[in-house]
């Protein structure tokens, strides 16, 4: 079965400020580690209204259409900002996320890359932050158990930062699984291993500053017995690829065979469900390193799934 790849031009039009690490040349890179592989390409479409209301309150979505400047860049949090061409992306990965859902569940294809940005694993149910507007893991997890009627789906985040905005939407939600691997101390300073969901289906994996992929690797093992346990019809990834050693905002020590040895680990465990992968970018922000880290990404999941 072949691998769908969801993204659009768009995503090069969310303009920040000069020296913002979320910066457009992020969607070249991604889309220069993706060249020549054999995907089957697919435009990211915009996200209904009711997509994002799965998991986002009315008022913060008109809240951020009135935010969007006629010019320039608009600051809505300490790190997050709006450009003239923000939304669009941002619904697009949305969209992107819930077209694969749909996609994979069809039997279309084995699994599905969203190379999208902005990220989303930061948002929270009516706060952006971290460079993030809407939770896009967490919107697509809800639309696969209430408009395909799935009973478990399993979320897995092993973007250096903790998907405190993921944690956040999917809380109280018991079919869904949600394992996040991050440095600790870092932004934005949540993700203890004691916070573990209204009922106990939130699993975190605080990683100490300048481990390796080793650590990381033996740390997933556990997590991923407990999904396979968990026994998921559906796995969601929010892959940022920011605990690489050369990303400029953190001090996790990984390689490129880190991404792509764990991301084997995660389809292995995925294929003894029977479930399909759906890989949404997140994180990433030294250039070079971001596209061998893609790539590595995605070619698993093209081996995975011949």
């Amino acid at each position: 079965m072949s691998v769908i790849l969801y993204s659009h031009d768009s995503a090069a039009a969310h303009a920040t400020p000069a020296g913002h690490p979320e910066q457009v040349a992020r969607h070249g890179a991604v889309m220069a580690g993706l060249e020549g592989l054999a995907l089957e390409r697919r435009a990211a479409p915009v996200a209904e209204d009711a997509e994002v209301l799965r998991c986002h309150p009315a008022a913060y979505l008109q809240e951020l259409r009135a935010a969007v400047p006629s010019d320039g860049v608009r600051q809505i949090d300490a790190d997050t900002y709006l450009s003239p061409g923000g939304l669009e992306p941002a619904l697009r990965a949305v969209g992107g996320a819930c077209a694969a859902v749909d996609a994979v569940l069809a039997g279309e294809a084995g699994a599905a890359f969203v190379a999208m940005r902005p990220p989303g694993h930061h948002a929270e149910t009516a706060t952006a932050m971290g460079f993030c507007l809407f939770g896009t893991v967490a919107i697509a997890a809800k639309r696969a158990l209430d408009h395909h009627g799935l009973d478990r789906v399993a979320v897995l985040d092993f973007d250096v930062h903790h998907g405190n905005g993921t944690q956040d939407l999917l809380w109280d939600e018991g079919r869904a699984l949600f394992v996040s691997s991050h440095q600790m101390p870092l932004y934005p300073g949540t993700g203890a291993a004691s916070e573990t969901g209204a009922q106990g289906q939130v699993l975190n994996l605080p990683l100490p500053p300048g481990s390796d992929g080793a650590l990381a690797q033996a740390e997933w093992a556990g997590a991923l017995r407990r999904m396979v346990a968990f026994a998921p019809q559906l796995v969601i990834v929010s892959a940022g690829f920011d605990a690489h050693r050369d990303d400029p905002l953190a001090q996790l020590d990984w390689e490129d065979a880190d991404f792509a040895a764990l991301t084997r680990a995660i389809c292995a465990a995925a294929a003894d469900c029977g479930a399909a992968v759906v890989s949404c970018l997140e994180g990433g922000y030294d250039l070079a390193a971001l596209e061998r880290s893609v790539r590595a990404h995605v070619t698993v999941l093209l081996e995975a799934t011949e």
